[in-house]
């Protein structure tokens, strides 16, 4: 292939441009070899004429196809230079906002300069697993690929980040480090990250400084290494600075500042806390104002400073220890501002002892002021004979101040830095690490010096170790493919590295130089001119004798000399170390002592110690005599030589970081800038070494795929290997065989050669094209000449015809035309005649009757002017008298619109809102009914008030005629006057009291007349009230009933939506906590196993008989029955109860079951509200009467209430008697043996007394009962008297006011019972007064009495009301009936006999259904009763049984035993009875060892049906100890499977399907009536008689929560690696190729070399199992939906997501074959009938994007289509899709920005999330539906292979 073959006509080249570095031109005319000129056409239509040098015939480089712009690797374009990788990368930043582009090994970073939505935790996940070249590029990609090589190679790993100052490095390793954080799973979650960015604000405080370039530059390097466990978890980090600019501390250029922390200190130096320091504004210090302006535009160092202290405090740094620190900065300033007086001699200088400077920097530092005084002027000299003191010049003090600044702060670094060491330090051992390197890039300013020099031999130093490992990574790649390779020519830097470090180099130089007492800079400079003048990577500069050239890899640097030595001594004299080692406070001597005791470095490798060094990178320094002997530069020289050998033992990863702009704009590229940098960081030297070999590379499949067109037919057809096929075809087209290689798997080109085969392509569709367009032109043509010609002789037959056709037309229309002349001339004359004649005659008319009509006329209107004239005076006189009598009316109408506008005003005030009208008129009409049901209701009382006083005078009169015989009966026996005295002053009081209620009566029945009167004047005010207001409300009504309605139905819908939501995320909220649980209690188990093997391997092994196990018998209450707080409490708990039951603790269980109890209940409060709001607006009367029935309710479950308590009261103590007599009997037994009957009698004669004693205590408990529930009726009614009868004047019983308590009231009762029952003498009744409190007793029993009429009354109005009810359905069933006979009387005979069968049926069906309704509940009561008796029974027998010694006793036994035996012979009612030791058994056959294949051919679910048959039967022996064990073993046996089994998904689903089944039976059987609607007669026999387990229902439902996640999560498991390679890249329509852009390439190391591709039959057929697995099993259809719309939704995000991060999937193609593969999910839906279950819909964003990569992308229609079609997507999904599109071939077009800005401005009004990816994790609520049973218990079978023939069918 020739040149000129190359550079023809319309090809398109690059040529250089002096502002954007290359532009782009097409060549106009052919190339020929020796053209001096190229002929190019600019893109702005210019020509240009390129000069070509005939001797270097260097041709301007070519442009690549426009198919590959855009590429994510830089190494896939076909022709490698500067221009295509500057231009791809401009593409891909500035049109399709990609920041991320590969370059081979490397991943260059631009930096945006704003925040980007692709950092987010589910970018995380979607690239975590993934391989490098899967996915586009991104800085979570080298991550991910660093982390999989450090799991799977078990090798340490580096990521090193390189560029400018400002290009993005610390947020680029920022992002490494959160994406190990996530991926690692530290135990702390993100802590080590937390802390590591904790540090950050103080590193760049101490460490960062504004430049020219950056305001913020980092003037070291750091290496952080992230440790990590076996099981690749975050442990620990480790930081390591590299090359502190010191030298900023006391010089910095223009523009310039110091470090950040000088500024900052010195902006809050008016704190209170800082007035020590003595510090003012940064101007007024030396070491900070050297560089001119001290602030920087935008940033506020109060602020920064703010933050620098917090960030210590977070790090552990003390208070003390900050001041500290902040006082050594302050020194450090002060000793810039100390000032030098020199002497006469000019040999030496002094200070002055008044200097404020000085003071402060010796107060701050804690030293004495004199030494340094001294030892600041003056140096040590020690010889081998004696020691002098020697003066320094002012310029020597002020190198050495300068070096002691440095030294400080250098030292105060390192403080620093260690200390954030220790807070990341951890003692757990070490197995991996991965190391981020954050450091500069190589540097270049105008006036370059020592720091520049080091920099940029580190550069040289990274980048030799870049370029080896480049050209390893390219030999390991042709080894592994079998091709021949040769040494590939790179640019090897090892010559300039040697000019730097090698012996004699420039830094042997300097360290002589600086080992000469008198060493200059100038000679220094000198020495490198001669040594090194004739290296070709050293030169001198032509106008300088002080500065030298070194020519780097990426640019010629010039250094001067200026300095060197001095920054490379370092010289800091010992007598200034001794003076502040000797400070008084301890940190500032902790500095200096710390150089006496330097930390070994440990090695790098997989042999490390367990622990992470905690020291600087700079290797430590020993003190000599007079100076420090190791140099900056040799300090430098090892701490990089170790940096090398920490990357070399490990595996880098590359990430450059590119700075678009030095303004900082958002996506703006400066191609100066950019190329700059690119030469500099080494991406051009990566694309020159790719280009030097073999860069594009294609798989035998797609090449086969691509370039199939360039094959002839007879090679396409043959059926051979695509190698050779793939090889014919090369031959043929490229006849050099340099230019191509063919691997083992791939196909190996050299650069240009893919442009070329894509040339030869588009040649072959150009000319293909062509031939096309000409058959199609020329077929196209011919048909429209067969048209015309064919139309035009059909033109002329018509035409022809047409004339023939008029022209006999025309002949017969003149003839006919000479007829009609005739005629008509005829008519004419004869219509002319006629006509004169008839205007003669109608003249003549006319003229005779206007004479008449003249003199008619006259004669009448002198009539009529008579009758005007007498009706018009009399309308004057009629005018006059209306004018009167409409000023008298208007006069009127002014007075009374007056009076209206006041009535008028007044009314609209009271009637301003209708609403309060509407329940103002509905409160009246309500309190007219009630105030006439309150007459009503007096009257009654009145009435019942009266005979009660009758029947209490009557009682009273017995009570005294009673007490009269008692009293003369104790006047015969004593005559004793006193005490019949007293008892008469009794009877007198008595007497008086029965007045003074006479008076109440009184009063009580005037206030009764009175308040009626008033109530009668009241109710009549109210009715014409009420009728005026009627009329308003009818008016009011009709206007608003319309308005009212709509709104409370759309209120009634809002709500409902709202509960709906409210409570689906609650349930979800409720399952995540669910799911922590789980996952809290599986890391427990793991803990828990791991402490185990600990102890086992530690210490003694336990037996396996004090080993736990997941089948104790701990109770759940043993911790959770009181809530537990903290977790110090809990911890606290678990160790007193024990590890094992803590394991088995419900408390979070429980918490929850009362949460979502709660929710219901407000959900059911909700919906009761909308009901009453709904009835009260249609029926208010309806709510009265509920109120009244919710009254007698809540007095009845008070009275159950008191009634339960005292019951169980009573039975407590029935049962202390029945112990007490047993044990009297015992007694007796054991001292009368012989006598075994008469202790029987003995025994039955105690429990016939026991009995009556029982029998006497529950009347009088029912008593006490009653008057409870009487009392607490009467308080309420009297509450609700004083609600209602609030404004009314009260006239009530003295009595009545005091409060009396119930129990006094029950107690007085007590006391007047037991004072009729005694018989005792009246001395003893009436001691202490306890007639009188027998007389308060009667009082409140009258009360009390009154109370129970009220209730009896009461009661009976509900009678009546009921039987008004029956009446009425009496009537209505009369009134069916009557209607059925008068349709029967319209049938025929047979149709009668027939209809009346039917109605006789139905009749006697219904009485049927009732009889055994009743028959099953006496059948229930008979049971009950029955199993009480039986209970009873036992208890007697077991009692015998232990007493017996007597034959009898055996004999009844025996009799026992044969009652025993004969039930057992009773037919099988569903329960299986096992004793308490086989529990375990049951666990284990049923559930631990069971297999589903086991139980596959028997009823699904049968464990579940044999576990409630159980449970039954325990329910039925009223042992709640088994039912409470039974169940707390089978839950935790299926947790045990479940745990055993976390990725078999017929198991979870098998006990899943069990789990719901025996939730689903004990709702069935629970007894509650709206669980058993459906349940049949013979169903609701087996119900729970004894116990409510509605809280193990709970635990099951939240269990079967937990194993429907893990479910789930089995699935996804199965399906996520299937689904990118079914639904994306799989070609399920074949034909479709081409979908993969040229060049692509898996990049990734870690990729395996086996075929992981999936078909989407591969989908579906695990749907399939999925499905028939769950389906067999039982599973509820309910739930098999969710799991598979929760499945669809993962394949959906899944696919999604890989399509917004994957740029070669979209395209039109990849857009066909998405829509094809999701109609056939869409199909496998419908044919499963699982199209009602949602999971379609969750196809709908996948479905979108497909669509969207087939529609139009180019007008303003088509960005509106897209914007109405993609609802289901986001604004950042649509735009994302749009800059991804790729095209397949050059016939189609781009996606344009201005397209995409349109489609952008068109979706601002969408208030989308910010998110990009969708969460696949994401999870729906999960409901588990009642599904009751058609089975009943007996009908069960449980086969033998079960091995549960322990249990007994009871």
């Amino acid at each position: 292939m020739s040149v000129a073959e190359l550079y023809t006509k319309y090809t398109r080249v690059w040529i250089p441009d002096p502002e954007d570095v290359w532009k782009s031109a097409e060549i106009i005319k052919d190339y020929k070899e020796g053209d001096k000129t190229l002929q190019l056409k600019l893109e702005d239509e210019t020509i240009q004429e390129y000069p070509i040098d005939p001797k270097a015939n260097k041709l301007p480089f070519l442009r690549n196809p426009d198919i590959l712009v855009g590429e994510n690797d830089l190494t896939a374009l076909s022709y490698l230079h500067e221009p295509a990788v500057l231009h791809n990368l401009k593409i891909r930043f500035l049109e399709s906002n990609h920041i991320y582009t590969y370059c081979g090994i490397v991943l260059v970073a631009i930096n945006p300069y704003e925040q980007l939505p692709i950092y987010g935790q589910d970018v995380i996940y979607a690239y975590s697993g993934q391989n490098m070249g899967d996915m586009d590029p991104h800085i979570f990609a080298v991550a991910e690929e660093a982390y999989k090589q450090m799991a799977r190679d078990e090798k340490n790993q580096s990521i090193i980040v390189s560029g400018e100052s400002g290009a993005g490095k610390t947020v680029s390793a920022k992002y490494a480090m959160r994406f190990f954080a996530s991926v690692g799973g530290s135990s702390s979650e993100t802590n080590i990250e937390e802390k590591v960015l904790a540090s950050s604000p103080i590193m760049e405080a101490i460490g960062n400084a504004k430049t020219t370039r950056n305001d913020n530059s980092s003037r070291f390097g750091k290496y952080i290494q992230i440790g990590f466990d076996k099981r690749y978890r975050i442990i620990g980090a480790n930081m390591r600075t590299y090359l502190l600019e010191k030298s900023r501390v006391v010089f910095q250029a223009e523009d310039e500042r110091n470090y950040h922390i000088f500024y900052q200190l010195c902006a809050s130096a008016g704190l209170p806390e800082f007035k020590d320091l003595s510090l003012t504004c940064a101007e007024d210090f030396f070491y900070t104002s050297l560089g001119g302006d001290t602030s920087i535009e935008g940033v506020d160092d109060a602020e920064d400073f703010e933050r620098t202290r917090n960030a210590f405090t977070l790090l552990g740094v003390k208070d003390s220890h900050q001041m500290t620190i902040f006082k050594i900065l302050a020194a450090i300033l002060h000793l810039g501002n100390v000032g030098l007086q020199a002497e006469r001699d000019g040999e030496s200088c002094s200070l002055s002892k008044q200097d404020e400077h000085l003071h402060n920097f010796c107060r701050l530092l804690g030293v004495e002021h004199t030494q340094m005084e001294h030892w600041l002027c003056h140096r040590k000299l020690v010889t081998t004979s004696e020691t002098y003191i020697k003066n320094m010049s002012v310029q020597q003090v002020v190198n050495a101040r300068n070096a002691l600044a440095k030294h400080i702060y250098a030292q105060l670094f390192n403080w620093i830095v260690q200390h954030i060491n220790k807070a990341l330090y951890t003692t757990v051992k070490q197995h991996s690490f991965i190391g981020v390197l954050d450091i500069y890039g190589f540097e270049t300013f105008e006036v370059n010096s020592f720091e520049q020099f080091c920099i940029n031999y580190a550069n040289e130093k990274l980048q030799q170790q870049f370029n080896s490992h480049v050209f390893k990574l390219e030999q390991e790649e042709y080894m592994k493919e079998q091709i021949p390779w040769t040494l590939i020519d790179f640019y090897d830097n090892q010559p300039c590295i040697d000019l730097i470090e090698a012996k004699l180099g420039i830094l042997d130089l300097l360290d002589e130089e600086c080992k000469v007492p008198k060493g200059t800079d100038q000679n220094w400079a000198q020495k490198l001119y001669d040594r090194h003048g004739s290296s070709q990577h050293f030169q001198k500069p032509r106008m300088s004798n002080i500065s030298f050239i070194v020519v780097h890899f990426a640019d010629k640097v010039e250094y001067q000399c200026d300095g060197f030595l001095e920054k490379n001594r370092d010289t800091v004299y010992e007598e200034q170390i001794n003076i502040l080692k000797a400070s008084k406070y301890p940190m500032v001597a902790d500095l200096f002592h710390d150089e006496k005791d330097p930390v070994p470095a440990a090695p790098a490798g997989k042999g490390a110690s367990s622990k992470i060094n905690i020291r600087s990178a700079r290797p430590t320094m020993k003190a000599a005599n007079k100076e420090h002997k190791k140099t900056v530069g040799h300090q430098f020289r090892n701490s990089l030589h170790l940096l090398m050998e920490t990357l070399n033992a490990t595996t880098p990863h590359y990430v450059r970081c590119i700075k678009p702009n030095d303004e900082k704009l958002p996506f703006s590229f400066d191609p100066k800038r950019a190329v700059q940098q690119l030469r500099a960081c080494g991406v051009l030297e990566t694309i020159r070494i790719s280009a030097a070999g073999y860069p594009s590379r294609w798989t035998y499949h797609d090449f086969m795929n691509r370039y199939r067109v360039l094959m002839k037919k007879r090679d396409v057809s043959k059926k051979e290997d695509k190698k050779v096929a793939c090889k014919t075809l090369l031959e043929s087209l490229i006849k050099d065989p340099d230019k191509f290689q063919f691997g083992r798997t791939k196909i190996f080109f050299r650069a240009g050669q893919v442009a070329y085969l894509e040339k030869l392509r588009a040649d072959k569709f150009r000319a293909a094209t062509i031939m096309i367009q000409k058959t199609v032109r020329g077929w196209f043509q011919r048909m429209i000449y067969r048209r015309m010609r064919e139309s035009a002789i059909r033109i002329q037959r018509h035409a022809r015809g047409f004339l023939a056709r008029r022209l006999a037309a025309r002949l017969r229309q003149t003839k006919a035309a000479i007829v009609f002349q005739k005629q008509y001339r005829m008519v004419e004359v004869r219509r002319a005649y006629l006509a004169i004649l008839k205007a003669v005659i109608t003249i003549q008319a006319f003229t005779r009757g206007m004479f008449v009509r003249r003199s008619y006329q006259k004669m009448l209107m002198e009539h009529k002017a008579t009758v005007i004239q007498k009706h018009a005076r009399a309308w004057l006189a009629r005018k006059r008298f209306a004018r009167f009598r409409s000023a008298a009316v208007v006069v009127q109408c002014y007075f009374r619109r007056m009076k209206a506008k006041r009535e008028l005003k007044t009314l609209k005030i009271e009637a301003r809102s209708a609403e309060h009208l509407k329940r103002l008129n509905i409160g009246m009409e309500n309190k007219v009914v009630q105030l006439q049901r309150k007459v009503d209701e007096q009257n009654k009382e009145y009435k019942l008030l009266n005979e009660q006083l009758s029947t209490v005078t009557s009682t009273y009169s017995v009570e005294i005629s009673k007490l009269q015989k008692e009293l003369q009966r104790y006047q015969q026996k004593n005559e004793d006057e006193n005490q019949i005295t007293n008892l008469q002053e009794e009877i007198d009081t008595l007497r008086l009291a029965l007045e003074k209620a006479h008076g109440e009566r009184k009063i009580v029945e005037d206030t009764y007349t009175k308040e009626k009167d008033v109530l009668q004047k009241r109710i009549s005010d109210l009715e014409e009230e009420n009728v005026l207001l009627k009329q308003e409300k009818e008016n009011l009504n009709n206007k608003i009933l319309c308005q009212t309605e709509d709104e409370i139905s759309q209120n009634a819908v809002e709500e409902n939506l709202l509960m709906k939501k409210e409570l689906n995320e609650e349930r979800t909220r409720y399952q995540n906590l669910v799911k922590e649980y789980s996952s809290l209690e599986q890391r427990y188990d793991n803990l828990r196993d791991e402490m185990t093997i600990i102890k086992q391997t530690s210490g003694h092994r336990r037996n396996p008989s004090n080993q736990s196990s997941l089948e104790s018998d701990s109770n759940y209450p043993s911790i959770s029955t009181s809530e537990i707080g903290d977790t110090e409490d809990a911890i606290q708990q678990v160790e007193e109860v024990g590890v094992e039951k803590a394991a088995m603790d419900m408390t979070l269980f429980l918490k929850l079951q009362k949460r979502v109890r709660e929710l219901e209940q407000e959900r059911k409060k909700l919906q009761s509200q909308l009901e009453k709001k709904d009835s009260e607006s249609k029926k208010s009367q309806v709510i009265e009467t509920k109120n009244e029935m919710d009254l007698d309710r809540d007095t009845d479950l008070a009275y159950n209430s008191l009634k339960r308590q005292e019951l169980e009261s009573e039975n407590k103590k029935l049962k202390n008697d029945l112990n007490e007599l047993r044990k009297a009997v015992v007694d007796r037994v054991a001292q009368n043996n012989n006598c075994s009957h008469d202790i029987y009698d003995s025994y039955s004669l105690l429990l016939n007394q026991l009995k009556s004693a029982n029998e006497e205590l529950e009347v009088r408990k029912e008593e006490v009962l009653i008057l409870r529930t009487q009392i607490i009726k009467a308080a309420q009614q009297k509450d609700a008297g004083r609600n209602m009868e609030s404004n009314n004047i009260q006239t009530v019983w003295p009595n009545s006011d005091k409060h009396v308590d119930p129990e006094d009231a029950i107690e007085a009762y007590h006391g007047v019972c037991q004072t009729n029952r005694k018989t005792e003498d009246w001395g003893y009744l009436n001691e202490d007064g306890e007639l009188g409190l027998a007389y308060q007793g009667l009082k409140q029993v009258a009360r009390l009495l009154e109370a129970q009429l009220q209730e009896q009354k009461r009661n009976h109005e509900e009678e009546l009301e009921k039987l008004e009810e029956e009446m009425q359905a009496l009537r209505g069933e009369m009134e069916k009936q009557q209607e059925a006979f008068y349709q029967t009387l319209q049938l025929s005979p047979e149709a009668q006999v027939e209809f009346g069968i039917q109605q006789e049926i139905t009749r006697l069906t219904n009485e049927n259904l009732d009889l055994k309704e009743l028959l099953e509940k006496l059948e229930k009561n008979e049971r009950k009763l029955k199993k009480q008796l039986r209970i009873y029974m036992k208890k007697v027998q077991d009692y015998e049984t232990d007493q017996a010694v007597i034959q009898t006793e055996k004999q009844q036994h025996e009799l026992s035993r044969q009652v025993t035996v004969q039930r057992k012979e009773k037919d099988f009612q569903g329960m299986l009875e096992y004793f308490k030791e086989d529990e375990q058994f049951i666990i284990k056959n049923l559930i631990t060892d069971l297999k589903p294949q086991t139980v596959s051919a028997t009823v699904p679910c049968l464990p579940a049906y044999i576990l409630y048959m159980c449970i039954r039967h325990a329910d039925y022996i009223n042992d709640d100890h088994k039912v409470h064990s039974l169940l707390t073993s089978t839950i935790n046996g299926i947790k045990k499977v479940l745990k055993k089994h976390n990725d078999d998904f017929e198991m979870t689903s098998f006990w899943l399907a069990n789990t719901c089944r025996l939730l689903h039976c004990l709702k069935q059987y629970s007894g509650d009536a709206g669980f058993m609607t459906q349940n049949t007669a013979k169903q609701n026999e087996h119900c729970l008689i004894n116990f409510d387990l509605t809280e193990y229902r709970q635990v099951l439902s939240d269990l079967s929560i937990q194993i429907y996640q893990q479910l789930i999560k089995i699935a996804e498991g199965v399906l996520q690696p299937m689904i990118v390679t079914a639904v994306l890249e799989n070609e399920s329509i074949q034909s479709l190729s081409g979908i993969k852009p040229m060049g692509y390439r898996k990049r990734s190391s870690s990729m395996e070399n086996t075929d992981n591709s999936y078909t989407l039959e591969a989908i579906i057929h695990q749907l399939n199992t999925f499905h028939s697995t769950m389906y067999d099993q039982g599973l509820d259809p309910e739930i098999i939906q969710q799991v598979v719309k929760q499945l669809f939704y993962m394949i959906n995000a899944v696919a999604l997501n890989n399509l917004l991060l994957r740029k070669d999937v979209c395209s039109w193609s990849t857009g066909m074959q998405l829509r094809f593969n999701i109609s056939q999910l869409e199909e496998w839906l419908r044919g499963k009938n699982l199209h009602q279950s949602g999971a379609a819909k969750t196809l709908e964003p996948l479905i979108q994007a497909a669509q969207l990569l087939q529609l139009k992308k180019k007008t303003s229609e088509d960005a509106e289509a897209i914007c109405s079609l993609c609802t289901s997507l986001t604004m950042q999904q649509i735009v994302k899709i749009l800059n991804l599109y790729t095209p397949v071939n050059e016939f189609e077009e781009r996606v344009t920005v201005a397209f995409i800005r349109n489609v952008q401005a068109l979706l601002q009004e969408r208030n989308d999330p910010p998110q990009l990816l969708l969460d696949f994790k994401f999870m729906f609520p999960v409901l588990f539906p009642f599904s009751p049973s058609s089975l009943t218990m007996d009908s069960i079978h449980i086969p033998a292979s079960l091995g549960l023939d322990f249990l007994m069918k009871v």
